[in-house]
């Protein structure tokens, strides 16, 4: 699912300052794991400053196990297990494969997910409603639909294009199938546009150079281009290509847009890792992560880079732009 960027990481740090002191055992240290992709030593620091001010000081009430995959999915079941070894009182993730390696490692420690891709239908919970097990917190889509909508999005900036390169990461988010091929729902959207869909999996972290080879032999129109650590990593790679090959195209986070890609359609990061650490606070004060239902985001952001649309020689309508939340000249 989705990259995380600086302000994820910050958004962590910081609110987990707020957990409510009442709800504390006297004298408890909680110790509280952070599966994620991506080093951000500054914003960190911040963090942890801010978390001083409000009580929180490490090496006190709270220590904070930051483990990187530094883009690496498959480094993931290590540091799940080096948690584990460390006997967190819990373990929040960041993404589909933090989550769903943190839940292979144990199935009695708490698992929060900050941010995870339709959650339900790639086996981390049960249910929405009901999540059972160990594992609750935040789907960060409402499911294939939303894929859809970016999908709507990119026929309407780029009103000729037929065919359009999925590219997924080695763990798809919910609306591609392992194998990188969308879901029938995604498919479906796709043709009722008109569009057909190609899925390029770039299988590991040094596998783009060769998906994007494979976008060039397949004579794409255009990019559909999910969230992942891996996808993040190799972003600038992702950007230039797209440029050169002239490509519009749409990602899932706005962080993307930020950075220079086209546009973005997804939740807000910030909102969505707020309403995460409410299910770390309660299951520290002692809820239970099957009694507590997995959430999803009630609002998506449209961002638009007017300058990246400018160098492909795209006009975005004006029907779209009224749309968006942010507009970068």
């Amino acid at each position: 699912m989705r990259l995380i960027g600086l302000a994820v990481v910050l958004a962590v740090g910081l609110t987990l300052t707020s957990l409510s002191a009442e709800g504390q055992q006297p004298g408890k240290v909680y110790r509280v794991g952070i599966l994620t992709h991506q080093r951000a030593p500054l914003v960190e620091e911040a963090g942890l400053r801010r978390m001083r001010e409000l009580g929180y000081v490490e090496g006190r009430n709270l220590v904070l196990e930051w483990r990187y995959s530094e883009g690496n999915n498959e480094r993931f079941a290590d540091l799940a297990a080096e948690l584990v070894r460390l006997n967190v009182d819990l373990i929040l993730t960041l993404g589909n494969p933090a989550a769903q390696a943190a839940k292979k490692a144990t199935n009695t420690i708490p698992i929060v997910m900050a941010t995870s891709g339709s959650p339900d239908r790639v086996g981390l919970v049960a249910s929405l409603a009901r999540p059972g097990g160990n594992v609750t917190g935040m789907a960060i889509d409402t499911g294939p639909e939303i894929a859809g909508k970016m999908l709507q999005l990119l026929k309407e900036v780029a009103p000729t294009i037929s065919r359009v390169a999925t590219l997924v990461s080695g763990e798809p988010a919910g609306w591609f199938e392992k194998s990188g091929a969308p879901v029938k729902e995604v498919d479906t959207a796709g043709k009722g546009l008109g569009l057909t869909l190609t899925p390029i999996v770039a299988r590991g972290p040094d596998d783009f150079a060769g998906a994007l080879a494979a976008i060039v032999r397949g004579r794409a129109e255009a990019l559909f281009v999910t969230s992942s650590g891996p996808v993040y990593f190799n972003r600038r790679l992702i950007f230039e290509f797209a440029a050169k090959q002239r490509l519009p195209a749409v990602y899932a986070g706005r962080e993307y847009v930020e950075d220079g890609g086209l546009m973005s359609y997804g939740f807000n990061y910030n909102d969505v890792i707020l309403r995460a650490l409410v299910y770390v606070d309660k299951i520290l004060k002692g809820a239970k992560p099957a009694d507590l239902p997995v959430e999803q985001p009630t609002k998506f952001e449209l961002v638009i880079n007017l300058k990246t649309a400018k160098a492909l020689g795209l006009t975005i309508p004006q029907s779209v732009l009224l749309r968006a939340d942010q507009v970068i000249q």
